[in-house]
């Protein structure tokens, strides 16, 4: 009853615009017809504004009836956090998993950080992530901080890259300049920009800088962990578990990817970018003293922090370093254990490396030159259907992310000497 009358008023107010607006069209005056008609319906409209009110009145008034309300007893001493129901946190992220597992009605699964404020949820209820071709739920924020956050020990690479944020759209490619620094003119420093003295009154010279692209397209990434039932229903033990067990692989991923990634539908590693400087050993499958100084020798050295990665199975070379004069690099002692450093620059023990003996188990690195682009995610899904008969869930987690040196060849000092803030040791030469 209430469309009806909405729709009839509606149709009332859109025949009086089209009198006034004809009459405007024409800059003149409503015709005595014109305003006989305008009056007549403006009188038709204000009768069914009181109809409208009416039903509104008792359409409100019928579902405050048939609203359901909890005992007293259900509700005493309980104090309920505020706002709507949709928009109150999990507890933790075992809670998550829970709801997305089992309970995807769960109105929190529909909120989305941002949309609805003020509102009804119905706007949040369209951005649900678990229907279409995503097939996923969205992590909450708060999880997806703490399932995302890095730290120096857990990851080499992220937390000391250059991270560009998701945006807006999270998966669309991004183009970057970059200063064009290949070819054997040592101005390509500067990317072709030519600086010469000019005498008085003498024509000012052209320069003109020349830049190419770096473009991030951020792949989707995906992996999955098969759990319990039980497991999971108790999802304040699953919480701890599950955590881990998924930041760990996220950030043993995307490590490996941004050292060791081919560029294919992945991320391109350092080690495979034409940025790196490769620098041949002296004895195969050895790791000696001018290996590593030939390294820092090629090193950009523009401040930053560049540190060392290397696999653990070189320990026992690199502890028995010796310098020319016979005298070891490192000075263990079975209380202190071995240096931190190796000629000046941090050692990082990666097994993530390739093995020893083949390309780029040795880096030496600045990672501020390593661009990372975010995209959207992560997100999770949870499907009973692959080990049903086995009370098992697989949960899912997929994610977006894109990275590649911002070079794209080593940097040409301004004497011709070739440098880069990628060093690799490679295989020895011929």
């Amino acid at each position: 009853m209430l469309k009806a009358l909405l729709e009839k008023r509606a149709k009332l107010v859109a025949d009086m615009k089209a009198i006034i607006d004809k009459a405007e069209a024409e800059d003149r005056d409503l015709t005595a017809e014109e305003l006989e008609t305008f009056d007549k319906l403006k009188a038709e409209k204000a009768s069914l504004d009181l109809r409208v009110e009416r039903a509104e009145l008792l359409e409100a008034s019928t579902a405050q009836l048939d609203s359901v309300r909890p005992a007293a007893a259900r509700g005493g001493g309980i104090v309920r956090p505020p706002g709507p129901e949709a928009r109150r946190e999990f507890e933790s992220l075992g809670q998550f998993f829970h709801a997305v597992r089992f309970a995807r009605n769960d109105p929190r699964l529909s909120y989305i950080e941002g949309v609805g404020s003020g509102e009804d949820l119905s706007a949040a209820n369209d951005m649900r992530m678990d229907t279409g071709t995503t097939g996923g739920f969205a992590i909450p924020p708060q999880f997806r901080n703490e399932l995302m956050r890095i730290e120096a020990q857990d990851s080499m690479i992220r937390p000391r890259a250059t991270v560009i944020p998701a945006g807006d759209p999270p998966d669309a490619p991004l183009t970057f300049p970059a200063l064009d620094q290949s070819g054997t003119n040592p101005q390509n420093m500067y990317g072709g920009v030519q600086v010469q003295w000019i005498a008085e009154g003498a024509a000012k010279p052209q320069t003109d800088a020349a830049l190419t692209d770096v473009t991030l397209e951020p792949h989707e990434i995906a992996g999955h962990i098969v759990v319990t039932d039980k497991l999971l229903r108790n999802w304040q033990a699953a919480d701890a578990l599950l955590r881990n067990l998924l930041r760990g692989a996220v950030l043993a991923a995307e490590d490996y990817a941004f050292l060791r990634g081919n560029g294919v539908g992945k991320p391109l590693g350092a080690i495979n970018a034409g940025a790196a400087y490769a620098v041949n050993r002296a004895t195969a499958n050895q790791v000696n003293y001018p290996d590593l100084v030939n390294m820092v020798a090629r090193l950009l050295m523009r401040g930053g922090a560049p540190l060392w990665s290397l696999p653990q199975s070189a320990l026992p070379q690199i502890a028995q370093l010796k310098d020319p004069n016979d005298n070891y690099i490192w000075h263990e002692n079975a209380r202190d254990g071995f240096a931190g450093t190796l000629l000046g620059y941090p050692v990082r023990w990666n097994n993530r490396a390739p093995a020893l003996g083949t390309k780029g188990d040795v880096v030496l690195a600045d990672w501020s030159y390593y661009l990372i682009k975010d995209g959207s995610g992560p997100f999770v899904a949870a499907s009973e259907h692959v080990h049903f008969i086995n009370n098992k869930t697989v949960i899912k987690i997929f994610w977006n992310v894109d990275g590649q040196p911002w070079l794209q060849a080593p940097f040409k000092e301004e004497n011709g000497y070739q440098v880069s803030p990628f060093v690799v040791l490679d295989v020895p030469a011929g």
